[in-house]
């Protein structure tokens, strides 16, 4: 392990449940390997939280999507690591427990800081892995930088929100964040568990870790609200169509849900543009896939290194 990439203590998040209150916890991770938590300066003033979990083979380079955080790979960084694999987990600027400047909410931004980080690897060329937004933001990486082996893009990568929202203020009120006023840490593992019954405690706690518990026990997010407008704004102006052909690299396509809705003709395009991509779809799972299916995301991450 690089001592100038990471250093901290081998902890991560987990909720535990009392008689009358949910609290956050510090704990040693359960992860094979367990991971390291640190930080890598990207600019004066800014660092971002990274983990990373020891391995010889070729690295893996794991970035969230909008408003998530590190802790959602670690069910896929699990397998990876079995496998033998260094994995390191980014919390981009705003995210988790990374630096939450002033400025530099978008794609092209956080595909630079993603640079800076990825440099760590010395002549270690990852795989660069992006979920959702994180999608877009590995792609544009992969078009300025050529230390990358291969990339894989886990439903996200073709988001083109500006075919689908004529102005950005019809997409900004179609996606912004729901307020959080008044919700509980509790109603929010409830809820969580409601809707993914599937998923393990792991994933539910790492979804947790999006937001920050107050001494009320009540929940706001880690990304800012006017940083999440910023961000989403430069998806719905950024076109990775533009990109496609000059990303020279593999490029697994791993789009989730339902291959006949709206995703398909962006998927298709992608796989047709992209020089040396790959489509594997989830069909009918979730936008998280990595969270719900993690053995079967890494298996297929494995075969790109």
């Amino acid at each position: 392990m690089r001592q100038g990439l990471l250093g901290g203590s081998d902890t991560q998040l987990r909720l535990t449940e009392g008689a009358d209150a949910l609290r956050l916890d510090r704990v040693h991770s359960p992860i094979v390997g367990t991971p390291v938590s640190g930080r890598v300066a990207v600019t004066e003033g800014v660092g971002l939280r990274v983990l990373e979990w020891e391995g010889l083979l070729r690295p893996f380079l794991l970035v969230h999507g909008l408003a998530s955080n590190a802790l959602l790979w670690s069910g896929v960084a699990e397998h990876l690591v079995a496998a033998g694999h260094r994995v390191v987990s980014v919390d981009l600027r705003g995210h988790g427990e990374s630096d939450a400047p002033a400025c530099g909410y978008s794609t092209a931004v956080a595909a630079a800081d993603l640079a800076t980080v990825s440099a760590e690897f010395g002549s270690e060329r990852p795989v660069v892995v992006g979920q959702s937004w994180g999608g877009n933001v590995v792609l544009r990486h992969a078009e300025f930088s050529a230390e990358v082996h291969a990339v894989a893009c886990v439903d996200g990568g073709w988001l083109h929100l500006g075919d689908r929202f004529a102005s950005w203020e019809q997409c900004w009120a179609s996606l912004a964040p729901p307020p959080f006023a008044g919700v509980t840490a509790a109603s929010m593992v409830s809820m969580l568990r409601r809707r993914h019954p599937d998923w393990s405690d792991g994933a539910i706690q790492a979804t947790m870790a999006n937001l920050r518990v107050g001494p009320d026990g009540t929940v706001e997010p880690r990304l800012a609200r006017e940083h999440h407008a910023r961000i989403l704004r430069s998806l719905w102006e950024d076109r990775p169509r533009d990109r496609y052909e000059r990303i020279g690299v593999p490029v697994l396509l791993a789009p989730a849900g339902d291959p006949a809705g709206p995703t398909g003709p962006l998927v298709d395009e992608a796989a047709r543009l992209l020089p040396r991509a790959t489509v594997r779809w989830y069909a009918g799972a979730d936008h998280d896939v990595h969270a719900q299916y993690p053995a079967e995301v890494a298996a297929d991450l494995l075969a790109l290194a």
